[in-house]
């Protein structure tokens, strides 16, 4: 699910936190991030079965700066909008749609 896609959108192996871009040796970033993917692909498997383009709304994996897995999502404002509406219909009991 992850690997392809715009150039706007990163999904390698990325280190965030405090130290951007510095990698400590002994912290297990591979593992983390795999973990982070796992998730990330199951949550861009979700936006397209309610009718999302991976182009317009993607979760991406990373690390922390500590190893740690995360998962981010990066999205044009109108098909956040229109998330946050699904996830306002949903809240609000009205099943609302995308």
């Amino acid at each position: 699910m992850t690997g392809t896609g715009d150039e706007w959108i990163s999904d390698g192996l990325d280190v965030a936190g405090g130290d951007f871009g510095l990698w400590v040796p002994g912290i297990d970033y591979v593992g983390g991030w795999r973990e982070a993917r796992t998730a990330a692909d199951r949550l861009n498997r979700a936006f397209l079965a309610v009718g999302f383009e991976l182009s317009e709304l993607r979760a991406v994996a990373s690390t922390f700066d500590d190893g740690r897995g995360v998962v981010r999502f990066v999205g044009w404002p109108g098909a956040v909008v229109r998330l946050a509406q699904l996830l306002e219909g949903q809240a609000a009991g009205g099943g609302g749609g995308a």
